[in-house]
């Protein structure tokens, strides 16, 4: 038992060493464009990897199910607290395991399956767990959808209110993972109000955004907000609701026992550490680079010819028409990776493109924001992507670009304490 406690993981586990070794210079010497992921501080993956992984918490601060769980009382309880001083809500649950299953918490709450629910249709931007016949949320409930308007591709609220009145549903929800644009959050609950629904938004994409005070809150708008912790949050992969306190109970019930046991007590603790980090000044400086950032992005690429779904972004993301440059998102996907650069493809509103083969790529700024970059670097940045897209049957080219996209990355290091990894082969 001693010999395999003090093991290290590449004594204990040479392949699992060697990948990580392998994403670890991957992260470092890549663009990490990919607008739902971000890069954590050292000292939330230090908590994160921490010995409250060990620890069996289920049930809440004060009313756990087993013992010794004095200190994870401890970290949930800063966790929520720091939430709240962040988003504001009258209840806090910092237990859900992902965005995801703060979602299906949410729904559960409030729903009983069958009952009907409105949210943004996934091809126009939104989330599987917004209501897609593959999700947990369209096998249990009946489901309808709102979408973008032709004309600027930016929510329709006439749709939404005419298709709330036709169909009476239980849960409006707004939130989105491919929509550049700001929500008008009062006319959502006007809505939800108008036919007796529940309003709830997913901020998942925009909490990092909220959090550092460059782009308005739907809290104090809606019934419930889910969030993921990690995207433009800048912190471990989960999840977060924050509800008015007349649902209080019904959402705890629901995140446990109702979707899951224990929490996982060592993600809690990188929770409270990343909100901790929320809270200070720097991150709102963060938050508006990211904006500005993806603007810059923005105009480099339209200068380049590419056209922008909506016409540019407010927030951190931009959804790239290449289809209309002759380019599958899928093919642009793959060119780009072999220069260094990580997006997905993606499908823009209208698409009649295949889901696999769509018309469009998401780009994203927040993980080169936390690396340091700015505005400079992002003129940069889109002369490669426009250049590499061009040429993306060049293979001598996309390595070209690759080398300087390296050269780049490596003048904004992300962790000092980056272990020397195994040699890359060709």
């Amino acid at each position: 038992m001693t010999d395999r406690m003090s093991l290290t993981l590449a004594q204990a586990d040479p392949e699992v060493a060697a990948a990580l070794d392998q994403e670890t210079l991957r992260q470092h010497e890549g663009l990490e464009m990919i607008a739902s992921e971000n890069f954590v501080s050292e000292a939330v993956l230090e908590a994160a990897g921490s010995i409250f992984t060990n620890k069996y918490a289920e049930g809440y601060p004060g009313r756990r199910y087993y013992g010794g769980c004095e200190y994870a009382d401890i970290v949930e309880n800063l966790a929520r607290d720091r939430a709240r001083q962040i988003f504001g809500g009258e209840h806090i649950n910092v237990q859900p395991h992902s965005g995801s299953q703060a979602n299906a918490s949410a729904f559960a709450a409030v729903l009983q399956p069958g009952d009907t629910i409105l949210g943004l249709d996934l091809s126009h931007g939104g989330h599987l767990t917004h209501g897609h016949r593959l999700s947990f949320s369209g096998k249990l409930y009946r489901t309808t959808f709102y979408h973008v308007r032709r004309d600027t591709e930016t929510i329709d609220y006439d749709e939404m209110e005419a298709v709330a009145i036709q169909e009476k549903p239980k849960v409006i929800i707004g939130g989105a993972s491919a929509y550049s644009r700001l929500w008008d959050f009062a006319r959502m609950r006007q809505i939800a109000d108008k036919v007796g629904a529940v309003y709830i938004f997913d901020m998942a994409h925009i909490a990092g955004l909220v959090a550092g005070g460059v782009h308005p809150s739907p809290v104090p708008h809606a019934q419930i907000t889910t969030t993921t912790t990690h995207k433009t949050l800048r912190g471990p992969r989960a999840g977060l609701i924050i509800s008015t306190q007349d649902l209080a109970t019904a959402i705890d019930k629901s995140v446990f026992p109702g979707q899951q046991g224990g929490p996982l007590v060592h993600i809690v603790a990188a929770k409270a550490v990343a909100f901790a980090e929320a809270l200070r000044p720097e991150f709102r400086a963060y938050a508006a680079q990211i904006v500005s950032n993806a603007k810059v992005l923005g105009e480099g690429l339209q200068a380049a010819g590419f056209r922008l779904v909506s016409g540019g972004t407010d927030n951190h993301l931009l959804l790239v028409d290449v289809f209309e440059k002759g380019i599958l998102g899928s093919d642009a996907e793959l060119a780009l990776g072999k220069a260094g650069i990580t997006v997905n493809k993606n499908s823009i509103p209208w698409d009649t493109n295949p889901p696999l083969k769509p018309s469009g790529i998401r780009v994203g700024t927040p993980a080169l924001t936390t690396r340091g970059m700015k505005e400079a670097e992002m003129r940069t940045i889109a002369s490669w992507i426009a250049e590499a897209l061009e040429r993306r049957g060049d293979d001598a080219a996309l390595a070209r670009i690759r080398g300087e996209v390296a050269e780049m990355a490596n003048q904004f290091p992300l962790y000092a304490w980056r272990r020397a990894p195994v040699a890359v082969t060709a």
